[in-house]
């Protein structure tokens, strides 16, 4: 007689860690304790059933939400078509499709072009490769708390040790650091520190780019000065230095515009972009002056999966999405709604430090009530609390202090409601 097999229960999520921690290593990081089962919009539910409203998105990829239907379609429609050419061998009319769109929006004076990657690390490095090749030149300038990505050069640019640069080092030679003309750094400071770089490290006849991010994000959505946005301009056109926009992060309608250079009314040489361009496909991009694109000889850009079609069909959607459900105007009523909610708490909480930020991307920092100083430990609590009640956020900063909202900007307006009150709830206890 055979035996009676019983049902064996589905693994859990503390059976999933353990096999997790037994072969994959400590270096890829992971905040959750739990594993994701499905999603939708701005809401996913573990493997156990519990659901949680997402104010991560996927760090700044999901501005259209987990599974758009109109992006789920595009790549079905892919899907049937082809996978894969590789673009350099065997080209397709979706890519030039998309590079036109882009070159349209994006904020850069003058005739464009776009190139296509896979990650926002793809891009940045790119940026440099065409930047160098464009003047000839070798030294790059970056920025104090600024995070372009973890190849080696994009770590070398990222300006902040722990986690990203600690025991990887040496890094790549003529990579140059200054403070970041913010809330934390007068104008004159970072004037002075460049004129000081060309005095005592590099002259600048021989610095190819200047890199920043108008909002810095894993260095604590530090938004950068007009002024200073305006200075770096005047000096990059007085000593032929490229000007290079890192909008990674703050690209595709997160701070109430397509792209953050909009606010500042300054165009630069070259932008890069990744994140939520592509719905969660792996899909990046330079776009830059013709000219100054053209300069690489033809081979020396591309990759193997750089512009996969599936991604290019995915960021077409995106882009109608964009257009057709005015995500741009969306993140300001929602980063207001945010910002008004923060701002009162702000008024009773001692703990909470500056609020800031544009459009949806929206920070709060956390302070020792006494002394002023950064508390990590309290935004770690206030973090570890919200995702209990079913809340996921995610911190930044040079001092792990601030919390980043990067909610999508499709959220319904009940579901944002009802993560608005847990928060409220969180900081408060």
């Amino acid at each position: 007689m055979n035996a009676i097999l019983k049902p064996q229960p589905s693994p859990s999520n503390a059976d999933w860690h353990q096999r997790r921690l037994a072969v994959t290593p400590r270096g890829v990081a992971v905040m959750a304790d739990f594993f994701i089962d499905h999603a939708k919009n701005a809401e996913f539910w573990d493997i156990e059933g519990r659901r949680f409203i997402d104010f991560g998105g996927g760090i700044a990829v999901l501005n259209t939400g987990h599974c758009h239907p109109r992006i789920q379609a595009a790549i079905a429609a892919q899907l049937q078509r082809f996978t894969h050419t590789c673009y350099q061998v065997v080209p397709y009319a979706e890519y030039v499709a998309l590079a036109e769109r882009i070159v349209d929006i994006t904020p850069i004076d003058g005739p464009k072009k776009a190139a296509f990657f896979s990650t926002g690390a793809e891009a940045i490095e790119n940026a440099i490769k065409i930047a160098r090749s464009a003047t000839g030149r070798s030294g790059v300038i970056a920025f104090g708390g600024a995070f372009h990505g973890r190849s080696l050069f994009a770590v070398a640019m990222t300006g902040k040790v722990q986690p990203y640069k600690a025991g990887f080092g040496p890094f790549p030679p003529e990579i140059y650091h200054l403070p970041f003309p913010c809330h934390c750094a007068s104008l004159d400071e970072t004037k002075r520190a460049m004129a000081q770089l060309f005095k005592s490290d590099i002259e600048p006849t021989r610095v190819a780019a200047i890199v920043f991010e108008p909002v810095q994000g894993e260095g604590g959505f530090n938004v950068i000065q007009k002024a200073a946005v305006e200075w770096l301009r005047e000096l990059c056109d007085e000593h032929g230095i490229l000007l290079i926009a890192d909008e990674v992060q703050t690209g595709f309608a997160r701070t109430g515009k397509m792209f953050a250079m909009a606010h500042f009314g300054v165009s630069p040489d070259l932008m890069t972009m990744a994140k939520s361009m592509a719905g969660g496909t792996t899909l990046s991009a330079v776009v830059g002056r013709s000219a100054i694109m053209d300069a690489p000889a033809p081979g020396g850009l591309g990759g193997t999966y750089a512009g996969n079609p599936l991604a290019i069909a995915a960021s077409h959607a995106v882009l109608d999405i964009m257009r057709d459900e005015r995500l741009p105007e969306r993140a300001n009523v929602l980063g207001d709604r945010l910002l008004g909610r923060l701002q009162k708490l702000q008024k009773t909480n001692k703990t909470m430090g500056d609020v800031r930020g544009l459009g949806a991307m929206i920070a709060c920092e956390f302070v020792d009530a006494q002394t002023g100083a950064p508390d990590a430990d309290r935004t770690k609590q206030i973090q570890q609390a919200a995702l209990k009640k079913g809340l996921l956020l995610l911190t930044c900063g040079v001092d792990g202090n601030v919390l980043r909202f990067l909610f999508p900007l499709t959220i319904e307006d009940a579901v944002f409601e009802e993560a608005l009150l847990i928060l409220e709830d969180v900081i408060g206890a």
